[in-house]
């Protein structure tokens, strides 16, 4: 579709009008859907210090006891004789963040039968209060995978409404990224690679790389340093001091700055050596290495999954990890005691009244949200759970949205530092979501699967005669998924493998 001159231009114009948009739909939001949005996007352990820090600060909110069960909540928040109902009429969620009632209650108790092939913590029923020490060592287990910074940025793509054409070349230049985050491979090169097209020129990869650059990190797809450099600074806000004297060093005196010729960029760009400072200071509170920002899951890392996966009969199902959800409660000898008094402090009290409402079905929301997510990506990964990774389908973040009727942004959110446990350990939803590689046979497999045939291979590779990626590559080819060798390179990379000559055995 897209094409140099003209397309080139009127492509540039069509994604700068996307992002002005998806800015003013921002902007527009409620401070009800700003909330939903933000606590969406929070993983468990920013979603506790939210939700501690409000009941510290709103005298509407309180901790439940022990004893405290979702029927005695609902019958003190009903004791609250406030509009309540016209604040349900007035939820106003926008699309892309759905609705708490679209899919009803979460999977009950008959789903949360313990199987034998479940780990011991996960077998039994998790409390519904928090800060206790079961809930906390039942429902915390150990990291298991490792989400790269390709799957990362290939994930986030996903959010993106782009044609084929235009998908590919953001695919491909996604996994020419190097660990530091930089695109070291020059486009002639990519486009030799990954066999694509002649007419394809450097305006459409340069067009595919300012996509890529706005995923993840800013600063991730530069080409060197000075683009690194300047895409950070470019991503701060205007108002940031010194902002536009810093880019003027990174693009003109870097060099300069390198010998802490202080005296001589001040002379040169006719500003004080004050300023000169601030400017380096700012400078040099950039990431030469963005790839260093993604923070991939660390095997030795303790989290507490969001989602339980077991087996009822013969379909693995999502079972919310209830344990890993903070509680709040409104207190309602509170709010019934607001009601009763008249002073000039009541509007202020309202208004903390009304946000503690807000945040307690904010969290319902997004509970409901994410078993929401987690039941779709299970129902469509059933083989993984039984066989492993080598059985992982291909998934799209648009698949999910269009099941669910919400926005891919939802589901972007929805799936970010979100993560699920199951008898083959405990993973970020994001690992479910793999781009689709075509096959010999017309079919198609995930790149998550390519990944583990090759591990497969390796590890039953002669260790005396290790299988080089070009041989990696034919034998996938055997088995009919045709691949670059440039991409087995990339794949076996990802997975910590080293090349056939250091894997040698002698």
């Amino acid at each position: 579709m897209l094409r140099p001159s003209t397309t080139y231009v009127r492509s540039e114009k069509v994604t700068q009008i996307r992002i002005e948009q998806q800015a003013r739909q921002q902007l527009s939001l409620t401070p009800k859907q700003q909330q939903s949005v933000k606590l969406l996007q929070m993983s468990t352990l920013e979603l506790s210090h939210e939700v501690n820090t409000a009941i510290a600060n709103n005298p509407f909110l309180e901790e439940p006891d022990e004893t405290w069960t979702d029927h005695g909540a609902q019958e003190e928040d009903n004791h609250v004789g406030t509009n309540n109902d016209t604040d349900r009429h007035h939820d106003g969620h926008t699309p892309s963040e759905g609705s708490a009632s679209d899919s009803g209650d979460p999977p009950g108790n008959a789903q949360e039968q313990a199987m034998p092939d479940m780990p011991a913590a996960y077998s039994g029923d998790y409390p519904r209060h928090r800060n206790t020490d079961q809930g906390a060592s039942d429902v915390g287990v150990w990291a298991h995978s490792v989400i790269s910074l390709q799957d990362s940025l290939l994930a986030d793509l996903c959010g993106y409404s782009l044609n084929e054409r235009d998908r590919k070349l953001a695919e491909h230049i996604i996994e020419a990224i190097d660990d530091d985050g930089y695109l070291r491979t020059p486009f002639c090169e990519l486009a030799g690679a990954g066999q694509f097209d002649p007419d394809v020129g450097n305006d459409e990869w340069e067009i595919a790389l300012r996509l890529v650059q706005q995923l993840g990190a800013p600063g991730l797809g530069a080409r060197h340093l000075i683009e690194c450099m300047t895409l950070q600074l470019d991503a701060l806000p205007a108002t940031t001091p010194h902002k536009k004297l810093a880019l003027l060093i990174v693009s003109e005196h870097l060099d300069k700055l390198g010998r802490n010729d202080t005296p001589g960029l001040a002379h040169v760009l006719r500003s004080t050596e004050h300023e000169i400072q601030a400017a380096s200071t700012l400078i040099r509170s950039l990431e030469p290495r963005p790839g260093n920002r993604h923070s991939p899951v660390d095997p030795s890392t303790y989290i507490v999954p969001d989602v339980i996966v077991r087996k009822a009969g013969m379909q693995w199902i999502a079972v919310s990890n209830e344990a890993a959800i903070p509680q709040a409660r409104l207190n309602a000898t509170y709010a019934r005691m607001f009601q009763g008094t008249r002073y000039s402090g009541r509007t202020l009290m309202a208004k903390e009244l009304q946000e503690a409402r807000w945040l307690l079905r904010s969290l319902e929301q997004r509970g409901n949200t994410i078993q929401r997510v987690a039941e779709a990506i299970i129902a469509r990964q059933q083989t993984f759970f039984d066989y492993g990774e080598i059985a992982l389908r291909p998934l799209m973040l648009s698949e999910i949205a269009t099941e669910l009727e919400i926005h891919e942004s939802t589901v972007s959110r929805a799936t970010s530092n979100k993560y699920l446990a199951s008898p083959r350990g405990i993973f970020e939803f994001k690992h479910f979501f793999s781009r689709e590689l075509p096959t010999q046979s017309g079919g198609t497999c995930s790149a998550g699967a390519v990944r583990a045939l090759i591990q497969e291979m390796i590890g039953d590779e002669d260790p005396k005669s290790p299988l080089s990626d070009v041989v990696l590559t034919n034998k996938l080819e055997r088995e009919g998924i045709v691949v670059a060798r440039r991409t087995v390179s990339k794949y076996r990379a990802q997975i910590k493998i080293p090349p056939a000559e250091l894997r040698r055995a002698f």
